[in-house]
């Protein structure tokens, strides 16, 4: 698997980093930039959003993330994913000011589109 195989629109579902395991859903858009490090948006929810860049090697994701939250402040984290295949990616996080008793887990799914060509 290459890092351009990884290219495209998941959803996610996914638990926060904390002990109730609130559960999310999501989409995840993962590109590329000029120099074929992974350039990732989510969208959690609604309207939440947060960015994150990335590298991939041995089917491993590593992505370091941010975000503003409702009340302001910017969160950061890490989020590694094992690629299980090009549509599939298990992964796990963690914020810098998480409960560092939990992890948050995270799952995605590609969103795959059918494009038919007409003659």
């Amino acid at each position: 698997m290459t890092v351009e195989d990884l290219v495209g629109e998941y959803n996610i579902i996914g638990s926060n980093q904390d002990e109730a395991s609130n559960n999310y859903k999501g989409k995840l858009v993962l590109s590329l930039d000029e120099n074929n490090r992974i350039i990732a948006m989510w969208t959690i929810g609604a309207d939440q959003k947060q960015t994150g860049s990335g590298f991939f090697k041995n089917n491993i994701l590593v992505i370091n993330f941010r975000y503003s939250g409702e009340d302001q402040n910017i969160y950061k984290g890490v989020a590694v994913y094992q690629c299980l295949s090009k549509d599939i990616l298990d992964g796990f996080w963690s914020e810098k000011h998480g409960n560092p008793l939990f992890l948050g887990e995270e799952r995605c799914f590609r969103i795959k589109t059918n494009v038919e060509l007409l003659d």
